[in-house]
């Protein structure tokens, strides 16, 4: 007698046969040719999503749509104020329902992740500690230059994130605020963080946590409730929306106690002088207070539009296809014996599509510049803004070398210490990544095709 098929398994084949055949969504530029140093054009592969992810046809769409009738928000009584700043309002209710915010939470516009970081930065309290892991994005390492920092070692596995941070919050001393950043999926490795498990563990030790959602948000749902965080930053030009905008959401308590991030018109409810000739200042305590200046209203409109785009498309459909790509991109590169992919959680954790790597042989910046000048394939390579994890991953010390350039290859065996990274999304058509992987394999075996030298600290074609 034959055995029943495992219903999970007969679901999670259907969802991938689908995932093989669902589009990409529309995004700008996918017909842009490049030309090739070897001769001829080809289409452009973007595949540097974690970087600057294209717009999304729908979110130019909008603002174009929008523009002609742009006006200057919260500042005027005629038509286009009016409509501008009704636009700039729902804007903050589209995101906070994109996040599933609380109520009472605030979403404050920002210029990007980093802005929204920094601000946290110069709200938390004066006497508050703040932790952060080594593996972190420098937008999330960097900006607590005003409080007591402790950095944790990179984390092996995920439970071991989870033991870490739960022992350097009982230490701590003294024991008053904290403060936990951490990003919901690798800028550098792609893998998903245990962002839930990590909130139990600040919550429980009286700390609160802040998500760096910039690498998260273009690929997965987002609940501020689900996942117990406190905050969530992210970046417009990675969710499809690049026009200069980015968002800081959460609890409003931190925010409303501390001085405006920047003084100025819209921070201040009313201004007057005082007798002694000074001036008295009353602030806002919406998210208003941290909004001071003339708001980037299309960038904001472009972020709310991305949110809906990816909402009304579905992310069990998006994550479906997109784990279609990044199964692809990893049984190609694990058929090349040179390629070594980083990782710090395994082979089996569960990630989004983003994957550094190294090849035995090759400096990454020269391999880079390959697959961009004979390929038309735009991916990155450095160290990604994260240069203890990067460091951390490839074995090397803090002193060690990691610039770009040196285009001719490194003598056999040599490590590279810079890498590559692959990165792609929603807008990721099959060809491009079917490509990546088969130029890969074609310069492990049969080397760049073009001489190649060092300009700038940047790997070029020699075209002399």
């Amino acid at each position: 007698m034959s055995a029943r098929p495992n219903a999970a398994a007969t679901t999670a084949e259907t969802a991938a046969s689908d995932a093989c055949c669902t589009a990409p969504l529309p995004v700008l530029g996918r017909d842009v040719t490049v030309p090739l140093v070897t001769g001829g054009e080809v289409t452009y592969a973007a595949l540097d999503y974690a970087a600057s992810a294209p717009a999304l046809q729908r979110v130019w769409d909008d603002v174009a749509a929008y523009a002609p009738y742009y006006g200057s928000v919260h500042r005027g009584a005629g038509y286009l104020s009016q409509l501008s700043t009704d636009l700039f309002e729902q804007s903050r209710v589209t995101v906070a329902e994109f996040l599933d915010c609380r109520e009472g939470d605030q979403v404050v516009f920002t210029r990007s992740t980093t802005d929204s970081l920094n601000l946290l930065a110069q709200v938390v309290p004066a006497d508050c500690q703040v932790f952060v892991f080594e593996t972190e994005h420098h937008a999330s390492l960097l900006p607590w230059r005003d409080a007591q920092v402790t950095y944790l070692n990179a984390p092996r596995t995920p439970a071991q994130a989870v033991e870490t941070l739960e022992r350097a919050l009982a230490d701590r001393d003294p024991y008053g605020p904290a403060l936990v950043c951490v990003t919901g999926a690798s800028n550098v490795t792609g893998e998903l963080w245990p962002v839930r498990e990590l909130a139990a563990a600040a919550h429980a030790h009286g700390a609160r946590i802040v998500l760096d959602a910039a690498q998260l948000a273009p690929h997965h749902p987002v609940s501020v409730r689900e996942l117990d965080v406190d905050w969530v930053a992210f970046s417009g030009h990675k969710l499809y929306a690049p026009f200069g905008s980015g968002v800081l959401a959460g609890r409003a308590d931190w925010l409303q106690d501390a001085e405006p991030y920047l003084a100025g018109g819209g921070a201040s409810r009313t201004v007057a002088r005082r007798a002694d000739g000074g001036v008295d200042v009353q602030w806002h305590t919406t998210a208003a207070r941290h909004e001071a200046g003339s708001p980037n209203v299309i960038g904001v409109y472009s972020i709310a539009s991305a949110c809906k785009a990816l909402t009304e498309a579905g992310f069990d459909t998006l994550v479906a296809r997109e784990r279609h790509l990044i199964d692809t991109v990893r049984a190609g590169l694990a058929e090349v014996p040179q390629v070594r992919v980083l990782s710090l959680f395994g082979d089996d954790a569960p990630r989004v599509g983003v994957i550094s790597f190294v090849v035995d042989g090759w400096n990454s910046s020269h391999f880079a510049a390959a697959l961009s000048a004979e390929y038309g394939i735009g991916v990155r390579d450095g160290l990604f803004c994260a240069h203890p994890l990067v460091r951390t991953l490839l074995g090397s010390d803090a002193q060690d070398p990691g610039e770009c350039g040196a285009p001719e290859p490194a003598a056999p065996g040599e490590r590279s210490l810079n890498a590559i990274r692959v990165s792609f999304g929603a807008g990721t058509p099959d060809e491009h990544v079917e490509r990546f992987v088969g130029a890969v394999k074609e310069l492990v075996r049969d080397g760049a095709q073009w001489k190649y030298r060092t300009e700038d600290g940047r790997c070029v074609p020699d075209r002399g």
